[in-house]
């Protein structure tokens, strides 16, 4: 059929490290379906295949970095059965082929979720519910008079004594999570830990009460950007020298990049004050009919907002390449995301003008955790048509971005705050929030960018119909 090859996850990665194969020769896959995880000098991120067959040969090691294009695996076409006939594909129901693998990795079946995406489609979010409410079987009595058996030591694939088996992404997780992997039960070959056993163990461990009372109340939502926590008693300041090796190296490829978006792209810039008085309010009365976990914030309907605008504004929509611009019909909405261990990456909300506000928050939601667990997509790196970037929660009332190729619009929001606002010959106090558009003078000009942002003023007056 064809060679799977190292893509490109991006305008700034020329190559990517191997991390981990899911997949092993024999194995069948279908077109869109997840078979390796690679390192780009800016996160982790699970790679899907556009071939269908048998894998033939995997041609890369786990821990080699290689350009992008490189050969990564072989794929061949599915061998018959011995009367000519290929054997049937397996089906599946209406889900996408990461989260049919998340499901796999939960041990949980797709054809028992009932899904809440579009068109009846099962969600990551739907998955996770769903391995949640899987009852942990009890564990037996113990003998009473049984010795308390000595820890198990497991060798690993290099012999080592003492260390249990488990792949590089499981160590990982594990300890991003806290969990402690000789305590896990591993399902994978010859009883290694898999990803799927340390997001079950992490899952299943209680979470901890801080020593004055009750465990405090979750967020409703989770932020764009969280500021980085300083070092404490319980953690050193002192990082890894790979941890601060891999944020050096991203700050170098982030500074390449942007070094070249203002070196070959002519930006222009533009401001305006945004009216949050009737959004502010229509999102308190929703919220005062819902439980805590499922509220709205301010975040998910600027959002909503902004591709809604991308969409009707289309000079700001879309990739400039090969010296032309190439408008998208869809709004991939990037959101900057930032990362624990420093620097920011700007996965993608697809189809961000079609969802409901909900569904766009549980999506934010859950792209937020993946892009700081290190598990993104490749198309959601790969294919944003537009990004915005809030620094809001920072304290930031407006930020000019830099746009990213080859994007050609960055639109950046700061705080909700109150200040004076003259309305229907009144002064008064109103809840705004200041935008900003960077945008690429090849493409778009002051008047079309002024439309755009407008255009996001205009559509933030009818909360409702977002």
């Amino acid at each position: 059929m064809g060679d799977f090859r190292m893509p490109s996850l991006g305008a700034d990665m020329d190559h990517g490290k191997m991390v981990e194969w899911l997949v092993k020769p024999g194995d069948y896959v279908h077109r869109g379906d997840v078979v390796a995880v690679v390192d780009t000098e800016k996160t982790v991120m699970d790679i899907e295949t556009f071939e269908e067959g048998v894998v033939a040969e995997l041609l890369v090691d786990v821990g080699t970095t290689v350009p992008i294009g490189t050969p990564l695996a072989r794929i061949t076409a599915t061998p018959d059965d011995g009367t000519g006939a290929m054997p049937p594909a397996e089906t599946h129901g209406p889900l996408s082929p990461p989260v049919r693998h998340l499901a796999h990795q939960l041990g949980v079946d797709p054809g028992s979720i009932r899904g809440t995406g579009r068109h009846g489609a099962v969600t990551r979010s739907d998955v996770e519910r769903a391995a949640a409410l899987v009852p942990v079987p009890a564990a037996p009595e113990p003998a009473p008079a049984a010795p308390e058996p000595a820890a198990p030591h497991v060798e690993d694939d290099g012999g080592n004594r003492g260390r249990v088996r488990s792949s590089p992404l499981a160590r990982r997780l594990a300890a991003e999570r806290g969990v402690d992997l000789s305590a896990v039960a591993g399902t994978g070959p010859g009883g290694a830990v898999t990803e799927g056993d340390v997001l079950h163990a992490a899952a299943a461990a209680p979470a901890p009460v801080p020593p004055g009372g009750a465990a405090p109340e979750a967020p409703a939502s989770p932020e764009l950007t969280v500021p980085e926590v300083p070092a404490t008693a319980e953690e050193p300041a002192a990082r890894p020298a790979e941890d601060r090796q891999r944020e050096a190296s991203l700050r170098r490829a982030v500074g390449a990049l942007m070094s070249r978006s203002k070196k070959t792209i002519p930006h222009y810039y533009l401001s305006t004050t945004l009216d949050m008085g009737a959004a502010v309010a229509w999102m308190q009365s929703v919220n005062l009919q819902r439980p805590v976990s499922s509220r709205l914030v301010p975040s998910a309907l600027l959002l909503k907002a902004a591709a809604l605008a991308a969409r009707d504004v289309p000079e700001v929509n879309g990739l400039y390449v090969d010296d032309e611009f190439r408008p998208s019909q869809a709004v991939h909405l990037g959101v900057a995301v930032a990362l624990r261990k420093g620097g920011i990456v700007a996965p993608a909300i697809h189809d961000a003008d079609q969802l409901p506000v909900d569904t766009l928050m549980e999506q934010l939601r859950d792209l937020v955790s993946r892009a700081r667990a290190g598990r993104l997509q490749r198309a959601e790196m790969a294919d944003p048509t537009i990004t915005v970037t809030n620094l809001g929660d920072l304290g930031v009332e407006s930020v000019f971005g830099v746009i990213y190729p080859p994007q050609v619009a960055m639109v950046g929001l700061g705080r909700l705050m109150e200040q004076p606002w003259a309305h229907e010959g009144m002064l008064g106090v109103r809840p705004v929030v200041t935008a900003t558009l960077s945008a690429d003078h090849r493409v778009s000009d002051g008047l079309r960018g002024a439309r755009y942002l407008a255009r996001l003023d205009e559509l933030l007056q009818k909360p409702e119909e977002l």
